[in-house]
């Protein structure tokens, strides 16, 4: 697909979306005003092959109210919103044609660093969509040399700039998670697996803070006290889907979060400093404080 279509694809979701409802004359006057049209008007046929274009690709419905203003609308509206592949997707389109449109000045917009990896993400999703067995050689950070396995994969997953793929290691017979910096080789094998209908990838880490599934640590609701400052951070940016902020004063709020409390979720609250104090449950509490001290002896001793 060319590049400068797919643009427009995504100018159309974006002029559509933001409106809420809009005429076609409306998203006429607005394409005559942006400089792909390059002065020339949006024709009415050419309108409804972007509309199924864009169901085909990102799954999003354009409809139309069929009466009084005769409006288009995204039907599927909140599927943008909910942190779906199709929202990624759409959300990492929108700012793509944003920089690009900005090229005098991509030298003042900084990146972070992505480690390696992206380059599997074609192989990966081609292997979800056929429940191919991938063969793959892997080196964990624990481990001093690679070792090549066969893995059914399960679903791909984001956290902190790295992907993960999650499978059934057939070796070790359970799902397994494997950071795809750490990948030497993949490759798709010949063969098929039959996909488990009772997996379904946004529950299996609804309970979880990042990428750690720990079925081990029990769902628990924790209890946070935290500075007015960074609460108005948290806020803004939520730590999990079940996060409530339960108390506020001038000076603290306090905050639950009903998951698995594991160490990358430790490691998120450490992160915060004296900003932020685990009430509750006691084990959690004591624990976060035992590695506080740890941390303290270090400095301490020096």
């Amino acid at each position: 697909m060319a590049k400068n279509l797919l643009n427009k694809y995504v100018w159309l979701v974006e002029t559509i979306y933001k409106a809420k409802k809009i005429t076609f004359e409306e998203i006429n006057q607005r394409w005559l005003d942006n400089d792909m049209s390059e002065d020339k008007p949006l024709p009415i046929r050419t309108f409804h092959k972007w509309r199924q274009a864009i169901e085909g690709l990102f799954d999003l419905i354009i409809e139309n109210e069929n009466c009084g203003q005769y409006r288009y609308y995204i039907q599927n509206a909140d599927d943008l919103k909910n942190g779906s592949m199709r929202s990624w997707l759409f959300n990492t389109l929108t700012v793509s044609n944003l920089i690009m449109e900005s090229a005098s000045i991509k030298d003042k917009v900084l990146f972070e660093e992505i480690p390696d990896g992206e380059q599997f993400l074609p192989m990966i999703l081609e292997a979800l969509k056929k429940n191919q067995i991938l063969n793959m050689t892997y080196q964990s950070y624990w481990r001093d040399e690679a070792n090549t396995f066969e893995i059914e994969p399960y679903c791909l997953k984001a956290f902190k700039q790295r992907w993960y793929l999650v499978g059934r290691s057939p070796y070790y017979d359970k799902i397994m998670i494997y950071s795809l910096d750490r990948v030497h080789r993949l490759e798709l094998t010949d063969h098929s697996f039959d996909y488990p209908k009772d997996f379904n990838a946004e529950d299996y880490f609804d309970d979880c803070f990042g990428i750690i599934a720990d079925q081990k640590v029990k769902v628990e609701t924790v209890k946070l006290k935290v500075a007015a400052g960074q609460a108005k951070y948290l806020n803004s940016l939520t730590l999990h889907g079940s996060q409530e902020e339960i108390e506020r004063t001038d000076e603290y709020s306090i905050f639950t979060v009903r998951l698995r409390p594991t160490f990358d979720f430790q490691q998120e609250i450490l992160s915060m400093g004296n900003d932020i104090e685990v009430l509750s449950p006691k084990w959690f509490r004591e624990d976060t404080a035992e590695r506080v001290k740890a941390m303290w002896d270090k400095y301490k001793e020096g």
